[in-house]
């Protein structure tokens, strides 16, 4: 599908104001510093460091130490993981014995005057002919 000239010259408006407006703001960004202000001295690697690497890790040990304390302290396991609850399905699966019971109800033929009631409430699909 070749675009309509109409559709060229909409794209090439845009493209072209983006690139005008771009350099535009560009300009001011390759000036000089000013007479009146001052030159500030080189900051000491150190210094960088501690502010910008250090004051962090610090915040963030707080946090953790905040977090996880309380939780040592009584004698948690902070461990991903490390307390597991039993799984909880609720009404969800049952034990072996109980399927194995109601299997056997299920496969029994029920009598024309039996409803599929009375054979328990064994789940699944099931029918009769």
């Amino acid at each position: 599908m070749i675009p309509s000239p109409q559709a060229l010259r909409r794209a090439a408006l845009v493209v072209g104001s983006a690139t005008i407006l771009l350099l535009a703001y560009a300009g001011p960004a390759s000036a000089d510093i000013p007479d009146g202000w001052s030159n500030p001295p080189s900051v000491n690697v150190i210094h960088f460091l501690l502010v910008f690497v250090g004051i962090p890790a610090l915040i963030t040990l707080g946090i953790l130490a905040a977090v996880y304390l309380p939780g040592v302290v009584r004698g948690e396991s902070v461990a991903p993981a490390g307390v597991r609850a039993d799984d909880q399905w609720f009404g969800g699966r049952r034990d072996a014995a109980e399927l194995e019971s109601a299997s056997r109800t299920r496969h029994d033929q029920p009598t024309s005057d039996q409803d599929d009631r009375d054979l328990g409430d064994a789940g699944g699909a099931g029918g009769s002919w």
